[in-house]
């Protein structure tokens, strides 16, 4: 049986855009204040600006830890482990109520399309008092996958 051989892409913007948009989950990096490195697993979209967006609320370590230091880091997954994968590197900003609610509804749209009641949806946004992540793409490596180095695989 072959074995299979790891790759790495280099990727422009646009592919690196593309990429994200056709996947929606992630593990997000950010800095607790001690310093020590703090992860969330996300749901994420990608704005018309190619922003990386995700969902939250004002109170978790994500949002917290991202006011205090805004540099933030994606390691972008695909459905199946065995997917391509790539990190992403770049500054943040939370966004909190009144100003999250529209782009909260362009997050919905990146990953779900359209609501059946937007009305609906905002009024849960506020009742909900959620937040909204913002990650400007600053830098990133090549989209990966896993498996065996070429002159190992043989």
């Amino acid at each position: 049986m072959a074995r299979r051989i790891a790759t790495t892409d280099r990727v422009d913007r646009e592919e690196l855009t593309t990429f994200l948009r056709a996947n929606k989950r992630a593990v997000l990096l950010t800095t607790r204040a001690s310093g020590a490195p703090q992860m969330s697993p996300v749901t994420y979209g990608v704005d018309a600006a190619g922003r990386v967006v995700v969902s939250t609320y004002p109170d978790r370590a994500k949002a917290v830890n991202l006011r205090r230091r805004s540099q933030a880091s994606l390691c972008v997954l695909g459905e199946d482990f065995d997917d391509a994968w790539v990190q992403v590197d770049g500054t943040a900003e939370v966004l909190d109520l009144p100003a999250s609610v529209e782009p909260l509804v362009e997050y919905y749209r990146s990953i779900a399309g359209e609501h059946p009641d937007w009305d609906e949806y905002r009024e849960a946004m506020v009742r909900q008092g959620k937040s909204l992540v913002r990650v400007t793409v600053t830098g990133w490596g090549p989209v990966a996958t896993g498996g065996f180095p070429a002159h190992l695989a043989g």
